[in-house]
Order: C-alpha cells, then structure tokens, then sequence
C-alpha cells in the first residue's frame, strides 16, 4: 500500500507528505522504492502541513467552528495533509546500513514480510517476537543468536505495565526449547513457574524446569534450604552494608574459624590475640546484621533456623543449581517469601559458584562444552546500582564487566536504568525497550543503546503494552516488535504438541 511521497529533509530527516487515504503511525516502518534501489525507513515523527496560512487556517476553523456549517474553501484533500519525519535504516537488497538518501517524489510503502526475508533463523535463535511496524504485526519472526545475546547481557526496560514479566516468561519458555543456555531466574514475585496459572512448568520439557521454594513446594519440585557453612564473608558484598571495620571483623573470623565463622560470630567467641583490634560495637553490629538476613534465632546457647538458611541442611542446593545450570537448565529459586537481601544472598551464592566453576573450565580448555548461563536479575539497580557500587564492588557488577569472557551474562530487568552506572549499561549489548514514561529514563536508554536511537524519543514514549525496541550489537539495526501473549505461546505449543502426537499416532 502506497503511505506517501518524499518531498524534502536530509540523512537525519526524511520529510514525507502522506497520502490522503492512507495512515502513518509513529514507529512504522515504510520502504522508499524507485527502480534499481529499496531503503528501508521508520517514522519518528508526525506533523500537520497546510498550503493554507495560519491566519486563513484559524478563518476557516472558526467559520466551521461558530457558524456550525460545512464551509470548504479548497480541496482539503491537496491543501491540508500530514507530515511524517522518517529517519534512514537499511539498503534493501544489499541489507547495508543506509548511506544514501532516497530519490525526490519517490514513493514510500509500507513494509512487506518479503523485503526483510533476510532477517533468517540465525544459529541458536533467540526468539522476541513478531516484527512489528507501528502498531501492527507482521507474520515474520524476530530472532537473534542466543548465546551471544544472553552471554553478552541483555536489559530489559519499561514502565510497570507495559510487559517485562511477559516478554522475560516469553524468553525463558524459548530458552527451554533450545539446549544452548541455562538460566538462573530469582523469581521475586514467584510468576515464572506457574503454581496457580499457566507457567513454565506447562512446557513440554518440563523436565528442563527445575524450581526451589520455601512455601509448600508442589509435587516435583524442591524445598529451598541453604547451608549457612556454604556462606563466604565475600558473599555479602552488595547485600549487607557493611564498613571496612566490619569487613575486616568478617574476614578474620573466617580465616581462624571457616565455614563455622558465622555461628562463631553470633556466639560472640573471641579470637585470641585480635580481641583488641575490633570494637565490641562493631562485632554487635554484625551480628545483628547477620541474623536478620539469615533469619537466626540465639538465646539459652542454642540456635533457632526460622528461614530458608540452616546449619544442619541444605547442604548441596547451591552445587544442585549449579550442576542444573551447566546442564542447560532453567532453575527458578522463588524468593517472594524471603528478604530482599536473603534474595540477594542467594544470586550471590550462586552466582559466585557458577562464575568459580566457568573460570576454572576456561583454564582447563573445556569452556566451549558448556552452554551459556544468564543470570535473570528483577529490580537490578538493587545490586548494579550507582550508589550501591560506589560502597564496593560485588559478584554481580564482576559479571557484567567479565563475564562474556566465561560464557555467564546477565539479564537485567529495571524500570529506572539511568540508576545504574553508564559504563555497565553500555556492556548491556542487547537492550529490549519497552514503553518509558520518564525522560530521564529514556534518555538513559538513548544514550547507551547499540544504535543511534537519538530522534526515537517519542517513539520509546508511545509503545503500549506488548511493544518493544531491541537495540543490540548482534543486529544491523534497531528492530520493533510485537511480544506475543505468554499464554497464547503456551496454548500454541500444546496444540502443535498435540497435532505432532496424533500424527504419529
């Protein structure tokens, strides 16, 4: 369908007239043809054009206006029109970045399925959704190489309401698919599995799901129980604000006591020859630090466990997941019952261990065996956040510097990522954008995306729900699309599931 001409602007600013019938929507995505050469443009912006002055305009406005009458003074059709400001994406054909302008008066189209056939299956595809053009859909799915998004981190940002549980469920359930990834999901708001509606525990590689929970664990799955003694004083960093003072009492506790360190430090047992080195105010201080995040009880000389961490069990979950994970495996440990920091507590376990065991393959030369793990962070400035960093670095922060090196990425979900530092939101390559209402959010986002996204400010503002921008490396530019209904994926995999059944059968 013909959406208008080109009439004037320059490599920033394509200025196209639309057609008098047709609608141009903010977002869409169009095609300047003329004979030997197709360029690929997107509508950024959107403006009223008139050949009628402002003075003649607000006349016949108010004519009809007051006197109520169909007073027609030209052909509205050619004097009054809209103007669409596009910007240049792609030479079509050789599916190059754009270099060129395309020619005056040249008609601009919608897209079509056909003129991006070239957006294949890559290897090990990661799904996102349908290609999106404005508002509307197309039948082509939008794909990019796994391993090298999820290694190299993804962000995912967006206003509450505007889809990340769905697109991040979305995600997970294609990652099950594949055999290429593991993915660590702490799970605050216990949705991804499903206990009480469609979740991943309905896929049919269920077998792939594994979920760890301290509320009433359903049949299959498994209690959530941490060994305290697994616990390290380098565990706490970005979880427990502790001074250096403190840190020091941390470290020579378990340097003269070891995986007891913690049960030494609430007893208050004293170390001989460094009782003077710490304030009894400090040790205090830790303590009770210490049993609020492990939910601990002490009183009559004898400990109470009322949480998820305990002395005597809980000994091997935190290898478990890690074994899980190296696997290919989705582990989703549910955390809606526990702390922030108990939470956090756990990533850090984790993601210490799986981080540990990928050097060491790396060392050995047997890295490239293993399949890829994403850490899967909810309200990630909580650990990679700019005040929380400037008190000292942690695992997580380690991960988005080095990771991509050993294989482990992060997927990182946050409304607000102008909190988190510009030098690890510039190592988030893969950036899944969806409706911003704050300015200042998006521009955090512009500033740091893989493409140049600086004239799409109105465009990021104007995605509703189920709309999103991927902005990555692994992309030659930046690509809308529509995030499908996470039921709607599952109802649709059990019923090819079923036709595939019954054909055998």
């Amino acid at each position: 369908m013909i959406k208008g001409k080109v009439i004037s602007g320059d490599f920033k600013r394509v200025i196209v007239r639309q057609k008098s019938d047709a609608e141009i929507e903010l977002g869409e995505l169009l095609v300047a043809e003329t004979e030997d050469t197709k360029i690929l443009l997107q509508v950024f912006d959107l403006t009223y054009g008139s050949q009628l002055s402002q003075q003649n305009l607000e006349l016949v406005s108010g004519l009809k206006l007051e006197e109520e009458n169909n007073l027609e003074l030209f052909d509205s059709d050619l004097r009054n029109y809209t103007l669409a400001s596009l910007k240049p994406m792609l030479t079509l054909g050789k599916n190059t970045l754009c270099k060129s302008l395309p020619s005056f008066f040249s008609t601009v189209r919608e897209v079509t399925k056909e003129d991006l056939s070239f957006l294949t299956q890559p290897k090990n595809p990661l799904l996102f959704g349908k290609l999106r053009s404005g508002s509307k859909a197309l039948d082509l799915d939008i794909s990019l190489q796994g391993d090298k998004v999820l290694s190299h981190h993804i962000l995912i940002s967006g206003t509450t309401g505007r889809g990340k549980s769905v697109l991040m469920s979305n995600l997970l359930w294609d990652c099950i698919n594949n055999d290429y990834s593991g993915m660590l999901v702490l799970d605050p708001h216990d949705e991804y599995y499903g206990r009480n509606k469609l979740g991943l525990k309905d896929h049919n590689k269920k077998e792939k799901v594994s979920y760890y929970t301290s509320n009433n664990p359903p049949a299959g799955t498994m209690t959530l129980k941490i060994n305290i003694k697994s616990i390290k004083p380098q565990h706490f960093s970005g979880v427990l604000n502790f001074s250096d003072p403190q840190k020091q009492a941390l470290y020579t506790y378990y340097k003269h006591f070891g995986n007891e360190w913690v049960r030494s430090v609430v007893q208050e047992r004293g170390i001989d020859g460094h009782d003077a080195l710490f304030r009894k105010e400090t040790l205090v201080v830790i303590k009770r630090q210490l049993m609020n995040v492990l939910d601990l009880n002490f009183a009559n000389d004898e400990f109470t466990c009322n949480g998820i961490f305990d002395f005597n069990s809980g000994e091997s979950t935190i290898k478990d997941i890690c074994s899980e994970l190296e696997q290919g495996k989705t582990s989703i440990i549910d955390t809606s019952n526990i702390s922030s920091s108990a939470e956090l507590l756990i990533g850090s376990l984790v993601s210490s261990e799986i981080f540990r065991r990928y050097k060491s393959y790396k060392m050995k030369g047997t890295l490239n065996e293993k399949p890829v793990i994403s850490i899967v962070l909810e309200e990630a400035p909580r650990v990679l956040g700019k005040d929380v960093l400037e008190k000292g670095t942690n695992i997580f922060e380690t991960i988005a510097r080095e990771g991509r090196k050993f294989k482990i990425g992060l997927t990182a979900i946050t409304q607000l990522p102008s909190l988190i530092p510009r030098k690890i939101l510039a190592n988030m390559n893969t950036k899944i954008i969806l409706g911003i209402e704050m300015k200042a959010e998006r521009q955090a986002i512009i500033e740091s995306a893989s493409q140049d996204l600086s004239e799409d400010e109105r465009n990021i503002a104007s995605l509703d729900k189920g709309e999103a921008i991927v902005s990555s490396n692994f992309s030659k530019f930046a690509i809308p699309v529509k995030i499908p209904f996470f039921d709607d994926v599952v109802k649709e995999q059990k019923k090819e599931y079923q036709q595939d059944f019954s054909g055998v059968i």
